[in-house]
């Protein structure tokens, strides 16, 4: 497969989508190229990108699959941002199921195991109220819901990856995260630095800082899941509300830092996924988070 290999734990660097770089070297690439060129980066995950809609026909992501197990390129897909697992009304409910099972049927296409999924909003509440509260608890209701569609439909080795989010009044602190991935296996956390980063206004600076998140992690969900966590990592500007917009490794203004995140990682022995989100330059991002972590 060209999912994680579980018998094979090593740390992965890639980006999410493809980089301006990707397009300028050669004007109307495929996706299927892709691999290939990660690879020649000395990249090896790449996660697919539906945040629009899943619009790839199961042909065309059995061949990106193919060309990633060729390239020893690990592949995960990120499902439509429309999808809120936290809606009550019926009909929307129906509707990320459903987007989530195709988003499901893509990634078995091209042999991912891994589907990252937002959570939603949180009511408008900051922390701590009842509707917060009754959020958390749709979205691990509907969560529920999905594993068994999964299931249903053949799908049950794909790994839906609830993601911390960065905006305050969206549910998905990591707190919240790993609650709702400890109610089952199969869910894989997705922790999103640069997310986290923004909605706690700056909190994520120093080892210490990166060293108390994964102990949360692990007193959450156990050392063997959190050490095979699935990452998204970038710099992100932020406001009073949290998340603005990514940035690039060149912004000096916002974090945060990859480089005491890899020496906490690289002394703990993890191994997870690392994609890179940075605005354009993903790609180039991700080289330099593998650079910083083999010297860390």
């Amino acid at each position: 497969m060209s999912g994680i290999d579980p018998a094979n734990p090593v740390i992965r660097f890639g980006p999410a989508g493809a980089a301006d770089d990707f397009y300028a070297e050669k004007k109307g690439r495929s996706s299927t190229e892709m691999p290939a060129w990660l690879r020649g980066l000395g990249l090896d995950a790449f996660e697919y990108q539906c945040g629009r809609g899943v619009n790839i026909s199961l042909e065309k992501a059995a061949a990106l699959g193919a060309a990633a197990r060729e390239n020893g390129v690990a592949l995960s897909l990120h499902a439509p941002y429309y999808i809120s697992l936290t809606s009550l009304e019926q009909d929307k409910r129906e509707n990320n199921i459903n987007y989530i099972l195709q988003s499901a049927q893509a990634a078995a296409a091209m042999g991912a195991c891994r589907v990252v999924v937002h959570t939603g909003s949180a009511g408008g509440a900051a922390g701590g109220s009842a509707a917060r509260k009754n959020a958390l608890a749709a979205a691990a209701d509907m969560l529920a819901l999905a594993l068994a569609a999964l299931e249903a439909n053949g799908l049950g080795h794909v790994r839906l990856c609830p993601e911390t989010m960065g905006k305050i009044n969206q549910l998905g602190t990591l707190e919240e995260v790993l609650r709702l991935a400890a109610g089952d296996e199969r869910l894989i956390p997705c922790v999103d630095f640069g997310h986290l980063n923004a909605r706690t206004h700056g909190g994520l600076k120093t080892e210490d800082d990166f060293a108390a998140l994964l102990d949360v992690m692990e007193n959450a969900i156990g050392r063997e899941r959190a050490s095979a966590m699935h990452c998204h990592f970038s710099k992100i500007e932020y406001s009073a509300g949290g998340e603005l917009r990514h940035l690039t490794f060149e912004d000096a203004a916002f974090g945060p830092d990859f480089a005491p995140l890899a020496k906490v990682i690289k002394r703990r022995g993890y191994h997870p996924v690392f994609i890179c989100e940075s605005r354009g330059t993903q790609s180039r991002d991700a080289v330099s988070m593998r650079r910083v972590y083999d010297e860390a």
